[in-house]
């Protein structure tokens, strides 16, 4: 009676959602934990955005909607990829989704059999490989260290391509490094995927307005444009619009793929949230000075967690370009031992001693396909950042 199919046996819980839960579970028994292991912003939503979404209430704009989106929310998104990033689509060539997990998985369902690969850079979001596997695919994992900013090279995805891939997906600004790739490099990528016509690209931009670079923003199909036929552009309103909740997501790409996916979420979710999509329709149509206020917030924090977290003794902390995560290198700490004598042989060791002994939270860099290292969220208060890395110091120099 218990069996399960063997589809859900190739996924495993999201760890992020996991510490999330153990957080939760502490605070509830008063435990004094701080959480850095959640990606979400602690900004609120935007005023003018909650009023949209209360006009829709009020003028009974509650029914089903079209299966992937609204015509206003299409137009919306369409004005956007236009004015942000250069990119004309068609309102057929665009979907909206119930968040960009939701993008992503019916993209890859849709498109990706037994026997195809898809081509993933570590670290990476933790859905991406669980995503893969759940549609039969399998995951090529690309690693790149901190010695290389935590992107991948040219020469590396060229190396990896055969018969086989179907896919890269390309995070930047990326969940959980913050790294993000110039124009430069993603051109250089693109000339790689050029000589490969068979493979596809999904750029996973939900970052994007999150950023600290010198140089703007850049999506590959801005460097690269003669890869529009193949080319999956992902985007939502939950970070930088702080819209988690509302569980909205788009992209933009071929019109065969476009239909493809809306004819899978006509057969599981049918239409996102009508409500949420007339509020991210008023996000991405109305004033935008906010997300420049919101950033230099965030940079003031990154800048904090870097240099505390590099100030702690075995850790070693990269400045990312954008997003709001850091990820240290803890090669310094591995094989030391705790107060308590426990010996930190991995960086999930790392994490539960930091939880356990000093009652903060973070994610253990194997869920992120790279160790030894971990993921730190900065979206929350100066104040509780300033205490979390305080006391991350103190635990690392209590190692022995």
């Amino acid at each position: 009676m218990d069996r399960l199919s063997a589809a859900l046996g190739r996924i495993a819980p999201s760890p992020t959602l996991a510490m999330s839960g153990r957080v939760l579970e502490m605070k509830a028994r008063g435990l004094d934990v701080i959480g850095l292991s959640a990606g979400e912003p602690d900004f609120d939503t935007p005023d003018f955005v909650k009023d949209a979404a209360i006009e829709a209430i009020r003028s009974g704009k509650t029914k089903y909607t079209a299966v992937d989106g609204i015509p206003e929310l299409k137009l919306a998104i369409q004005a956007k990829f236009k004015r942000d990033n250069g990119i004309d689509y068609t309102t057929k060539q665009i979907t909206v989704n119930a968040g960009g997990k939701h993008t992503l998985f019916n993209a890859l369902v849709a498109t990706v059999d037994k026997g195809d690969e898809v081509i993933i850079p570590a670290p990476y979001w933790v859905s991406y490989p669980d995503i893969v596997q759940f549609a039969g695919g399998t995951p090529v994992v690309l690693l790149a260290g901190a010695d290389q900013g935590y992107k991948i090279t040219p020469a590396q995805l060229d190396a990896a391509i055969t018969p086989k891939p179907r896919w890269l997906i390309l995070n930047s600004p990326s969940n959980p490094t913050g790294a993000a790739y110039t124009a430069l490099e993603l051109q250089a990528l693109g000339e790689v995927l050029l000589k490969h016509p068979h493979v596809m690209l999904l750029t996973d931009d939900m970052y994007e307005h999150i950023w600290y670079a010198q140089q703007p923003f850049a999506t590959m199909l801005q460097v690269c444009p003669e890869l529009y036929d193949r080319t999956l552009t992902m985007n939502g309103a939950s970070k930088a619009y702080a819209m988690t909740g509302w569980r909205i997501g788009y992209a933009g790409g071929p019109e065969w793929l476009i239909k493809a996916m809306g004819d899978l979420q006509s057969q599981s979710t049918s239409n996102p949230c009508s409500i949420s999509q007339y509020a991210v329709a008023a996000a991405l149509n109305g004033p935008q000075d906010f997300l420049k206020e919101r950033n230099a917030k965030f940079k003031e924090r990154r800048d904090l967690v870097v240099a505390m977290l590099n100030d702690a003794p075995g850790l070693s902390c990269p400045t990312p370009e954008g997003a709001f995560y850091v990820y240290p290198d803890a090669s310094g700490v591995m094989g030391k031992t705790t107060p308590k004598g426990k010996k930190i042989e991995t960086d999930a060791d790392l994490i539960d001693y930091f939880l356990e002994d000093w009652n903060v939270a973070a994610v253990h860099g194997a869920a992120f396909g790279l160790s030894p290292g971990f993921r730190i969220s900065y979206a929350t208060s100066n104040e509780a950042l300033k205490e979390a890395c305080t006391r991350i110091q103190s635990a690392c120099a209590a190692l022995a």
